[in-house]
Parts: structure tokens; C-alpha cells; sequence
């Protein structure tokens, strides 16, 4: 085995430190952005791709309150969709079914809320157009004490086998995400 000179030694220092910065301007716009609003912490927001003329999509993200007071994620706006609620899917029996969140998500004094499928999340509904995976698209979210904040939705591929299929589940009556007839 033989022993590298100081120069080739260089040479590998510079060419692996090229490869990394490379790597890692590739992987930034795939990487979200974590935001803060004042005690809470909102880590790497997403939203589901569609398929064309889709009417509703989904909002994930880990939201985290290092505070000593609960807060709550009320609502919301979004500039590519008419109105924006907080979800809850939860199986009933064997069904799986989805309904807005009466007041609001908690986010309890020093814990976490995973919004995620199947769970929690954002409901993005009356699309101005198809979200594209690989873009991002801008919200703002309310919560009841801290305020609001202004974030960025990475638009991310739905995955096969997941569990969110809006047109295959047993929705409250009270729910229509066609939007169809709404008067909102």
C-alpha cells in the first residue's frame, strides 16, 4: 500500500469537498424549510402532487411547541387554493373517514402534531390548478395564539399504497370536496 503525497492528498480533499457542495445544491429545493413563530416550530411542510383538475390536495408537516401553554392550528389561506381547512382521518369499523377539526388541531405545551396520511393534515381545497411535484407553493397558517405565518409547501409525488384516497372513503356528510354547489 503506498502512501499519498501531500499534493495528491490535496487534490482528494478539494474533489471530495466539490462532490459534497455539489450534492447538496442538487438536494436543496428538495429539502423544505423549517419555520418558527414563536414558541412553535413547523418542520418541513409538503403538500400532495395531483393528478389535472384534481379539486383538493393535502398539507403535511411536524408542528412542535417548546412552550409551557398548548396552542392551536386553526385555519389558514393559501394562493392556489379557494379555502384551506384542518383535517382529521380516523378509522370508524372497517372505514376510513375524514371530517374538519371543530376549533382547531392542538398543539400541546411542550409536544408535537404530526400532520401525515391517513392522520391530521391541512385540506387544500378549490385548486386554482394542478400541483406538480418539484414545486412549491406558498400558505399561510393561523393559529389561535401565536399568529400567523407565512411557509412554503414543498409539492411532493403521491406515494403508491397510500392511505389518503379521497375518492374511495366514506367522507361526513358535512363535507364536500368537490365544492361543487359551495357557497364559499
Amino acid at each position: 500500500m503506498r502512501c499519498l503525497k501531500s499534493t495528491e492528498t490535496e487534490m482528494l480533499k478539494k474533489t471530495l469537498t466539490a462532490i459534497v457542495a455539489a450534492t447538496c445544491l442538487m438536494a436543496g429545493p428538495a429539502i423544505a424549510k423549517d419555520y418558527k413563530l414563536g414558541d412553535l416550530a413547523i418542520d418541513h411542510p409538503q403538500a400532495r402532487a395531483t393528478p389535472p383538475k384534481a379539486p383538493v390536495s393535502a398539507g403535511y408537516m411536524t408542528i412542535r411547541n417548546t412552550g409551557s401553554k398548548p396552542d392551536r392550528l386553526v385555519g389558514g389561506t393559501a394562493t392556489f387554493a379557494g379555502k384551506v381547512e384542518i383535517h382529521e382521518m380516523k378509522m370508524d369499523g372497517d372505514v376510513m373517514k375524514m371530517r374538519q377539526i371543530s376549533g382547531g388541531l392542538e398543539i400541546p405545551a411542550g409536544g408535537e402534531v404530526v400532520l401525515k396520511p391517513g392522520g391530521y393534515h391541512v385540506m387544500f381545497m378549490k385548486l386554482g390548478g394542478q400541483l406538480k411535484a418539484g414545486e412549491k407553493r406558498k400558505a399561510t397558517l393561523r393559529f389561535e395564539k401565536a399568529g400567523t405565518i407565512d411557509i412554503e409547501f414543498n409539492v411532493e409525488d403521491i406515494k403508491p399504497g397510500s392511505k389518503m384516497k379521497h375518492g374511495t372513503m366514506e367522507q361526513s356528510k358535512t363535507m364536500n370536496h368537490s365544492m361543487s354547489g359551495s357557497s364559499n
